[in-house]
């Protein structure tokens, strides 16, 4: 561990949460600052929004994307789209930045040459969740999911392969960074509803990246 700019203990370690899940502890702490201002110009180019589920509910979580395709939902459900429904253009490149991070982050969890081809921005504000789920729109299930966790303190669940399996708890801070893939890949995940609090680089809010080979 290390201290912070404010004295707080920031834990650089890993974690192994089970067969082909480890989260590395402020592994995206140094470059940070970068992804925060690549995630910037994605948004300029292709706005954050709420999506439609195919049951008609308003997603509590914005969300866009970058790289070559692109996670959308609406009533004719969930599925990867080459353009942004919004402006009918192809999604913004996965910019470098975002791009090495996931990358390293994959070779350090063990998974080497992952090559995302899509990049999921949500964004979180107190009260908003993720409900349990699993990632099955991707083609390839060979290749692991790198999630970045960035701002706003979450608590990750991470289940099993069922929806009713009981989830583990897992604690996300700013920086840190989940990896899940090989016999973890379909294991059920979401997030519990965000507290409220103040962080200080993206105030009211929390940033997550999640890196997929979609098509």
């Amino acid at each position: 561990m290390i201290d912070d700019l404010f004295g707080e203990p920031v834990r650089r370690d890993h974690e192994a949460l089970g067969p082909g899940a480890v989260l590395l502890h402020g592994f995206a702490l140094t470059e940070a600052g970068a992804v925060l201002d690549a995630v910037h110009a994605v948004t300029i180019e292709a706005a954050l929004r709420h999506l439609i589920t195919p049951g008609g509910f308003r997603m509590s979580v914005a969300i866009t994307n970058c790289g070559r395709l692109g996670w959308i939902s609406d009533r004719k459900g969930y599925r990867y789209s080459e353009l942004d429904p919004e402006t009918g253009q192809p999604w913004p490149a996965l910019p470098d930045a975002l791009l090495a991070l996931a990358q390293s982050a994959a070779a350090v969890a063990g998974y080497a040459h992952f090559t995302p081809d899509t990049c999921l921005i949500n964004r979180y504000v107190p009260g908003a969740r993720m409900t349990l789920h699993q990632d099955r729109n991707e083609k390839d299930f060979s290749q692991p999911i790198v999630s970045v966790s960035l701002g706003l303190p979450a608590m990750f669940q991470l289940g099993g392969m069922q929806r009713s399996d009981k989830p583990l708890r897992v604690p996300l801070q700013h920086g840190d960074v989940l990896v899940w893939g090989g016999p973890s890949r379909l294991r059920f995940h979401g997030v519990l509803p965000l507290k409220a609090g103040q962080h200080e680089v993206l105030g009211e809010q929390r940033i997550n990246l999640t890196f997929r080979c979609a098509g």
